[in-house]
């Protein structure tokens, strides 16, 4: 059983197993319900990048590393006495089915919340914001500024 904690707002709390007798009570922050979510989204295939602006740039520089603090910048939680509800912004794969992906993340996220806090994700809201094309990253590592060049030359140098 989980119980919000009287006057925190932020965390959840557990009063032990039940058929066992409270010997102590166990708090779960929102922080870490937004850490688990984050690595199981950005472990999801066909995820490219959980966030926008600066929290991307932070997701990209920490990567996929376990524990990292920026899952809780790009992934918002609301927890209660029981239940959580989940919201992120992802960058997806070119050429996956979104629909499909969507399902996965769900899946994904829903099975490693529960089982690590025992709060029922009731609700998982995914906003796709862009698609990443592999080709615009090599574009702009050649140093390519799209522009072109005039008078029929080659624009590969």
């Amino acid at each position: 059983m989980v119980d919000i904690e009287p006057g925190s707002g932020n965390s959840a709390t557990s009063g032990g197993s039940e058929g066992n007798g409270v010997r102590g009570r166990t708090t779960i922050a929102d922080g870490v319900v937004a850490t688990i979510a984050g690595i199981a989204i950005r472990e999801t295939d066909g995820v490219h990048s959980v966030g926008k602006g600066a929290s991307k740039a932070l997701g990209a520089v920490t990567g996929r590393v376990s524990g990292s603090s920026s899952s809780g910048r790009t992934v918002k939680v609301e927890v209660g006495e029981k239940e959580t509800a989940i919201d992120v912004d992802v960058e997806v794969e070119y050429g996956v089915p979104i629909h499909e992906l969507a399902d996965r993340i769900r899946t994904h996220v829903i099975d490693a919340v529960e089982t690590m806090t025992g709060l029922k994700v009731v609700e998982i809201n995914i906003n796709v914001f862009d698609v990443h094309i592999p080709d615009d990253d090599d574009e702009d590592e050649d140093g390519s500024d799209g522009g072109g060049s005039r008078g029929g030359g080659s624009r590969v140098r």
